[in-house]
């Protein structure tokens, strides 16, 4: 077979650095059309972005050499710097180390797309920790459920 054929769509999650609300009304409108840019340089698609104050929903496709690592990487570096540069930046901003990236089926794409970007109405009934649990158990990965995000180091114990 003489060409690569592939369809590689990811529904990715971040949040903000201590889950901080950091993304109001007027930064989201400004910031999501910027993280859309990255994604474009980066090779990928945007299907859908959304969010809340705190965190960020990504569905995007990807080319089979893109690695998921790298593509976060460049996408909240750029976009950390961005919001760092801005007039009246955020106080403290910045994005959790950590990510969630779970595949998606194109026969699934309409429902997740739709899903990110009703994120708002969303959230009036479950909080991002709620949402955080649900994915991770849908999608089968294992978790400490004292410690659903991972913040915390080996043996170091919960305040």
């Amino acid at each position: 077979m003489s060409h690569t054929f592939s369809l590689l769509l990811y529904h990715i999650v971040f949040g903000t650095q201590h889950r901080a609300a950091f993304i109001d009304p007027q930064l989201r409108d400004e910031l999501y059309p910027y993280i859309a840019s990255i994604v474009q340089n980066e090779r990928g698609s945007l299907l859908a972005i959304g969010g809340m104050p705190d965190h960020v929903h990504l569905l995007v496709r990807l080319k089979p050499t893109a690695s998921v690592a790298d593509f976060l990487r460049s996408v909240k570096a750029n976009s950390s710097r961005w919001v760092h540069e801005r007039a009246d930046p955020p106080r403290r901003f910045g994005w959790q180390e950590g990510y969630g990236a779970f595949t998606v089926s194109e026969s699934s794409a309409a429902k997740v797309c739709r899903y990110v970007n009703k994120q708002e109405e969303h959230h009036r009934r479950r909080s991002f920790e709620e949402e955080w649990v649900d994915l991770l158990k849908r999608h089968g990965i294992e978790f400490d459920p004292a410690d659903p995000f991972g913040e915390r180091r080996p043996g170091e114990s919960r305040p």
